[in-house]
């Protein structure tokens, strides 16, 4: 009996503890759940016509910039507070839109119900975390770098080629100085169908992209092997510093 007791009072014991923990909510998950039905999460997003909401990435430099914040200390006393009563009691006197963007879109209706203060917690640090104007200038720096690339390699980087490959010198496989002396027909051939066999020395095989490129892309692939990827890079970040970083909906 002694022993049923104790158990019984370290179980009641425990289960007060855990109702005195705090639930640690994904933000991430949180915002995908709560806002994507209205909001483009997309880090840069496109724009449409027929948006129901700004895209968050606009919400989020809007508000840092209207709230005058400069220091990561004032996510937590300016933005988390104001996204969380806002969201909840949202009004025209409160936004920090402008004009043209509230005769758009309108003011968004209260979410009362539909999420809960701690939840918004969370969505609002992440928000104010992952939607950075220095993350995103980085980002918009590497996308000019990669823009301003010669097409064939474009399709190469994005399709991993450089896992395996490099200009010069052989890795996992051969160089792509080394591929630019074989004949047009084989390099096309082998990337449409995988390089089994088809060089000594490298015992991992190259799979077939023909299911992954056009042909039309496999030609330029092949192309810039044998053309520019014998030339050093001399690409350079486009400064993104003086661009509007979101497009406002006309």
């Amino acid at each position: 009996m002694r022993y049923f007791i104790a158990i019984l009072v370290a179980w009641l014991f425990a289960g007060c503890a855990n109702q005195g923990k705090k639930i640690k909510y994904d933000g991430e998950i949180l915002i995908e759940q709560k806002c994507a039905v209205c909001h483009n999460l997309k880090m840069p997003p496109n724009t449409y016509a027929d948006e129901k909401a700004p895209p968050m990435m606009a919400v989020v430099f809007h508000l840092k910039d209207f709230m005058k914040i400069t220091m990561d200390d004032e996510k937590f006393s300016k933005f988390i507070p104001f996204v969380q009563d806002y969201v909840i009691n949202p009004s025209r006197d409160k936004s920090y839109c402008d004009k043209e963007s509230l005769k758009t879109y309108g003011v968004m209706p209260s979410q009362k119900g539909n999420v809960t203060k701690d939840e918004l917690e969370a969505i609002a640090s992440y928000m104010y975390d992952f939607y950075d104007q220095q993350k995103y200038l980085k980002q918009m720096q590497a996308k000019a770098v990669f823009d301003a690339l010669p097409k064939g390699e474009r399709i190469a980087r994005k399709n991993g080629c450089f896992n395996c490959h490099t200009l010069k010198k052989k890795g996992v496989g051969p160089s792509f100085s080394e591929i630019s002396k074989r004949d047009a027909k084989e390099i096309i051939d082998t990337i449409s169908n995988g390089s089994h066999g088809k060089w000594a020395g490298f015992y991992v095989m190259m799979p077939a992209f023909k299911s992954k490129l056009t042909q039309e892309n496999i030609v330029t692939l092949q192309k810039w092997i044998q053309t520019d990827s014998k030339k050093e890079n001399t690409g350079k970040a486009v400064d993104m510093s003086t661009q509007t970083p979101w497009k406002v909906k006309k």
